[in-house]
């Protein structure tokens, strides 16, 4: 690196019963992840013995650390990098492959363009010439606070080409490997712990870039995720974690008049419950009116949250990553299946 020859950094694995993953992709990790960096495993309440075989099998490489109970994503790393101390931590999911160097690339980039935060250019681990869900080339946002990628809009993902192949700012890093100056992660006093898991990685991203912070996708960095890993794409509890945390996400951190946004995307939240239920998924139909419920049991906290970081924020924040329409009309309606068919600025 230009400025700093031995980085201090943590990569930090969160399992939870995940002995197969661990079994599959670990040793990819000890491969190409350097000896200058400490690599943890960090144990939440498994009962697999998972922790036991890495402890056996990998003990003189990689440090463990036992939380005890299931403290889910979030409060999980949360917890777990209380106790370390490193200026850059990487989070880093447990269906995570690795093909070659990876650390001092990104920390290489994210040194040079000035990030805060960054992921790698995100493919499918069954089929690496495709982008992958949680990621892909990089994370933007609409207007009405749904996430988006390049590389992926709604379930449509693309095949790899030179366009994803990038270095580019945008709007948040994936959390299946998400490098975060320590610094960073500390002032913004990590990951919201009452998402329990998904949308923890873009809440923290804006709450950063409210407060003026840069977050990028080095795309000339790759790594193969399977995803799905804890919870499957079809299930009903990661469906309410979706719709529940987005909006509280939504409410937390966008300027504006919120009883207006929040309306309009609890609308569109019904119109896709209702194709759920046309669709026979009466059990995701379901999880999305449980999740608005729990959006309306989260409500007077989530507001004290917006209060408390209205006064964090920059005069102008940093809108790098954010479109101010919507991808749902540009999508479902117009027909746009990639994202650089939406004319996003910058790119």
């Amino acid at each position: 690196m230009s400025d700093m020859s031995m980085p201090s950094a943590a990569v930090v694995i969160l399992n939870w019963n995940g002995l197969n993953h661990l079994q599959t992709y670990l040793p990819s990790v000890l491969t190409h992840t350097p000896l200058w960096a400490d690599l943890w495993v960090v144990d939440n309440g498994s009962t697999d013995g998972s922790l036991e075989w890495v402890n056996e099998m990998h003990g003189d490489r990689v440090r463990t650390l036992s939380l005890g109970e299931n403290f889910g994503f979030a409060e999980g790393y949360n917890r777990a990098l209380a106790e370390m101390d490193a200026d850059f931590f990487v989070l880093l999911n447990s269906d995570v492959r690795l093909d070659g160097p990876w650390l001092h690339p990104i920390l290489t980039i994210m040194n040079r363009e000035g990030w805060d935060v960054a992921s790698p250019r995100v493919v499918q681990d069954v089929d690496p010439s495709r982008c992958e869900h949680a990621g892909a080339a990089g994370g933007w946002m609409d207007s009405d606070g749904y996430p988006f990628c390049l590389g992926r809009l709604f379930q449509v993902v693309e095949e790899v080409d030179d366009w994803h192949r990038k270095d580019r700012e945008v709007f948040w890093a994936s959390g299946a490997c998400f490098f975060i100056r320590r610094e960073a992660w500390v002032h913004a006093g990590g990951f919201d712990g009452s998402l329990f898991a998904h949308m923890e990685e873009i809440d923290l991203c804006w709450r950063l870039k409210n407060m003026g912070k840069r977050v990028g996708c080095a795309g000339t960095v790759e790594v193969r995720h399977l995803g799905g890993g804890t919870l499957q794409t079809t299930s009903p509890f990661k469906t309410y974690l979706n719709f529940r945390n987005n909006l509280v996400v939504m409410l937390k951190n966008r300027k504006g008049f919120w009883p207006g946004f929040i309306f309009r995307r609890m609308t569109l939240d019904g119109l896709a419950a209702w194709k759920m239920l046309l669709s026979g998924e009466f059990r995701q139909f379901l999880a999305v009116g449980r999740a608005h419920g729990g959006f309306y049991l989260r409500l007077g906290s989530a507001l004290q949250q917006r209060r408390a970081l209205s006064k964090q924020r920059t005069a102008e924040g940093n809108l790098v990553g954010w479109w101010h329409r919507s991808v749902v009309w540009a999508h479902f309606i117009q027909g746009r299946r990639r994202a650089r068919d939406l004319d996003l600025p910058n790119l």
